[in-house]
């Protein structure tokens, strides 16, 4: 990427696509002891190449609270990891569970990926742990999120240098 060039942080460019149009992903969830260590580096530099290197942010990715976490990972057709998200318990960020660290592959935006990633997400949080979840979303996904059934509860504050917005459903 150019020095000067906006980094595309959208995990989907299309908030308003068509529930039923999914792309061909297949979704693995693991518990943190269940994943193997080629496994974790791709969930980990996928994480840290959106998240540190797109964004521009510099922050503490990896928070002591992987082990706790649910991980699923999404991926292509030819087995490349294209999409992330992690999955917290009620009480690891919220007294409910938590979808977190929401992550497309930027070759991949713009497909769907965001939208299916996030209903198996859903999926993952309510059979694991109950039909609340929560989740703490970059405040300019807001409107994606609630296209997801999430509502904004509270103010807009500052993570990272990134303005966020906490949202349940």
């Amino acid at each position: 990427m150019k020095p000067d060039a906006k980094p595309d942080v959208k995990p989907d460019a299309k908030p308003d696509a068509k529930p039923d149009v999914k792309p061909e992903v297949k979704f693995d969830t693991f518990a943190f002891d269940d994943l193997t260590p080629r496994v974790l580096h791709d969930a980990l530099a996928l994480r840290q190449y959106v998240f540190v290197v797109e964004q521009a942010c510099v922050y503490q990715d990896v928070d002591g609270k992987d082990p706790s976490a649910l991980h699923l990972l999404g991926r292509d057709a030819d087995g490349a990891l294209v999409a992330y998200a992690r999955i917290l318990p009620p009480g690891a960020r919220f007294d409910v569970a938590a979808i977190g660290r929401v992550v497309v592959a930027r070759e991949h935006r713009g497909q769907g990926f965001a939208r299916t990633l996030m209903l198996e997400a859903i999926r993952v949080a309510r059979d694991h742990h109950g039909p609340r979840v929560a989740l703490s979303a970059q405040a300019h996904l807001e409107a994606f999120y609630a296209s997801l059934g999430f509502v904004r509860v509270g103010d807009e504050y500052d993570e990272d240098g990134i303005p966020h917005v906490d949202m349940r459903r």
